[in-house]
This record gives C-alpha cells, structure tokens and sequence, in this order.
C-alpha cells in the first residue's frame, strides 16, 4: 500500500494559521512558527476579553443604578435590598437603562424600595 504524504493537510493547516494571523506585524504575519505562537495567544485573549466584558458591563450598570439612586436620596444597596424586599424583578440591564432614559419610572420604584426598606 502507497505512503500518504501529509504535505497537502500541513499546508492546508499552515495557511489557516497564516490567515488568522493577517494584519500582523512582521514575521508573527509571515513565518508559521511564530504566526502560530501570536494566534494562540490572540485568542486565549479573545476567549478571555469576551468573558471580561459581561463584567465590564455588570459594573457600568451598577455606576449608572447607584448615581440615579444616589440623585433620589438612597444608596444602591439599599435600593436593591428594597426592591428585592417590594418583590420586584427586573434585571440591572433594565434598571439601568430606566435610570438613563426614564427617570420618573425610575424615581416610581425608588419610592417604592424606600417604603419597603424603611
């Protein structure tokens, strides 16, 4: 039986490694070893920064949450113990974006949290 050769697979292999690594600079764009050292690293990062980013913004909406509440007289842990306590249920994401874009809703249930943490 005839050997298979791996060349045609090898370059294959090379080549998507080389096209993952476009646009970088000197040999980590042109030369296999090295392009294949920068990749893995790109996207261990990419894995990681995706990762980072749902606490980047877990923490911009509690900033926003804090300052609307803070402007209406409670702290944000005192508003969401009170909401917890009112029985209401709405996300940080919508909390948020009520602080930003609909400040009477948003005072509506801070005068809520304050009757029921008081």
């Amino acid at each position: 039986m005839a050997r298979i050769k791996g060349g045609v697979n090898a370059k294959k292999r090379h080549n998507r490694v080389l096209k993952l690594a476009k646009g970088y600079r000197g040999a980590r764009s042109k030369q296999y070893r090295v392009a294949k050292q920068s990749v893995m690293r790109a996207l261990t990062s990419a894995f990681a920064g995706r990762k980072q980013r749902k606490r980047d913004f877990r923490s911009l909406w509690i900033t926003r949450i804090n300052a609307a509440a803070r402007m209406n007289g409670l702290s944000y842990s005192k508003f969401m113990h009170g909401l917890k306590l009112a029985g209401v249920d709405i996300n940080r994401k919508m909390l948020s974006e009520m602080a930003v874009s609909d400040a009477e809703g948003f005072k509506t249930l801070v005068e809520l949290a304050k009757s029921k943490v008081a």
